[in-house]
């Protein structure tokens, strides 16, 4: 996957429809929620399928979840997906979420297990009188509704407390069982770990669209840290494109651009059309990345040519 940016291969005029989806995270600043704000402002016109909001370890970003939510419900033509977790909350608790979702306009939620409240790393244990597992959550929310889009998480190199990669995939099929209809993966770097890994679910009968979680590297420290706790691999190739970069901002963005657009045109080439980016609040470089995959922003604005939502979604 190390090899050079093959661009000619792929462009704007290519009969393949390129997909897109964008994940933020809530803001818990008033300087973090501007930057929030310009991040969607700047990517919106791209017309992603969906953006997601993520859902703090333990539920702690539970109420900035929700306004975030609202406030792209309200301010924007684009279609929320709403992250949702087993954690620190009743059958009951997260049943009324889900309802208070629907009232709103929400049709998609991303299911997920969720991180002990102490964080990642640490050993779950599910809430008493709560949904057990991502599973359990999938099938909760399809008895409330089943006009629901649920998405549901995949690890290409399993997840960090699954004991094997068939587990992993056992609880997937369990997830697509109970109403999921799309799974996104967990970010990876080689490329060979998505696509042995999709041979494996689809050998298992699994067959909803497994997405790639693309993380672009904003910051080589922070995600190292972050694959650490979530079990990702950080190849050697990547750790020595970053070297001695510590202290230039500028040429280390240049360098996370190049890697991004590498490891998604060896996709493209490879037959994938869909994306999830992990945006992490910021724009530029998904947005580079998405202009060179040949979406641009019409010339229409979002609101005409996106329909009116109608009170079903």
């Amino acid at each position: 996957m190390n090899s050079p940016v093959r661009l000619s291969r792929f462009t704007r005029d290519d009969s393949r429809r390129i997909g897109v989806s964008f994940e933020f995270f809530p803001p818990n600043s008033e300087e973090m929620e501007k930057i929030l704000w310009e991040s969607i402002e700047r990517l919106a016109p791209l017309a992603p399928d969906f953006v997601s909001v993520t859902y703090g370890a333990g539920g702690t970003t539970r109420e900035r979840t929700h306004s975030t939510v609202k406030r792209i419900l309200a301010e924007t033509p684009l279609t929320p997906a709403a992250h949702l977790t087993c954690v620190a909350a009743t059958r009951d608790e997260i049943d009324r979420v889900v309802r208070t979702y629907h009232d709103v306009g929400v049709r998609h939620i991303v299911a997920l297990r969720g991180d002990p409240v102490s964080g990642a790393g640490a050993k779950y244990a599910p809430h008493p009188g709560g949904y057990s597992n991502a599973a359990d959550l999938v099938g909760g929310i399809k008895r409330i509704t089943s006009d629901f889009e649920i998405s549901v998480s995949a690890y290409p190199e399993k997840h960090p407390d699954s004991p094997t990669v068939e587990a992993d995939i056992d609880m997937l099929k369990a997830k697509v069982d109970a109403g999921a209809s799309r799974a996104i993966t967990q970010f990876f770097f080689e490329n060979d770990l998505y696509f042995r890994y999709l041979d494996r679910v689809r050998a298992r009968g699994i067959d909803i669209p497994i997405v790639p979680g693309i993380l672009p590297v904003q910051n080589f420290k922070a995600t190292t840290g972050f694959a650490r706790r979530c079990g990702a691999s950080l190849p050697a190739w990547l750790a020595e494109r970053f070297h001695g970069l510590e202290n230039d901002a500028a040429t280390r963005k240049l360098i996370a651009a190049a890697v991004a657009a590498e490891q998604v045109f060896d996709l493209v080439d490879r037959g994938v059309t869909t994306f999830h980016f992990y945006t992490m609040n910021r724009a530029d470089l998904v947005f580079a990345i998405c202009h060179l995959l040949g979406l641009r922003p019409s010339s229409l604005s979002q609101r005409e040519r996106v329909p009116e939502r109608s009170e079903g979604g």
